[in-house]
């Protein structure tokens, strides 16, 4: 997304909070606000519509809450990024989403200006949330989820020895610095073993990974 203005999506159903983002994001030379969606249901169909390049999700809304519209809108239309803004941080709300397929969450008190950059991280394809949070929201809340093993374990099996070694090291919250020096490789030799796993398992980011290691029965 260098050099390029990123369209936002403002999703929530409380109308003070969308003017009060559209202010912050109005006054960024980079950031162009496209719509806003007072629902769920709303989201996914602007979403369809104007095919924002980052949605500013909600979480609970009437007729269909965040959790399922950001699931609607990764799986139509996948270079869509969604960043949902939650209360609290550790709920299983915000788990929730990012097993739907958000990119990361933001508490709603957050900062314009972290709330700018992190609308700027995710364009650009980066996960905001780290593997390791995630890996504490799968401590906390996973194991009320039922595991999805089905196609992954066929995904899995495909990837060559060295690349099941660099997914299971993303899967346990390692950066490249800790997996090159646990493999004994250079991080740009893991960085191209990051790109070709999340590339044969179809990931969208690291904190992905993480989950699907989870569903896999991995970790």
């Amino acid at each position: 997304m260098s050099g390029e203005r990123i369209r936002v999506l403002i999703v929530d159903d409380h109308e003070l909070i969308r003017r009060g983002m559209r202010m912050v994001l109005d006054a960024e030379d980079d950031l162009d606000v496209i719509g806003e969606a007072v629902s769920g249901t709303d989201a996914v169909h602007q979403a369809e519509q104007l095919a924002p390049d980052v949605v500013l999700m909600d979480i609970r809304m009437p007729e269909m809450d965040g959790i399922e519209a950001t699931r609607r809108i990764v799986r139509s239309a996948p270079s869509t990024r969604v960043l949902v803004l939650t209360t609290f941080d550790l709920d299983e709300y915000a788990f929730g989403s990012l097993r739907a397929g958000a990119s990361g969450f933001l508490l709603k008190n957050t900062p314009p200006a972290t709330l700018t950059a992190a609308i700027r991280s995710i364009a650009a394809g980066d996960a905001l949330v780290s593997p390791r949070v995630t890996r504490a929201m799968l401590d906390l809340f996973a194991t009320r989820l039922p595991r999805q093993a089905g196609d992954i374990d066929q995904r899995v099996g495909a990837l060559t020895e060295r690349e099941r070694e660099v997914f299971l090291a993303i899967a346990k919250g390692l950066n490249n610095a800790e997996i090159g020096e646990r493999l004994f490789v250079t991080e740009s030799t893991v960085k191209t073993h990051v790109g070709r796993v999340l590339q044969k398992l179809d990931l969208r980011d690291r904190v992905q990974a993480v989950i699907m290691a989870y569903e896999a029965g991995l970790v």
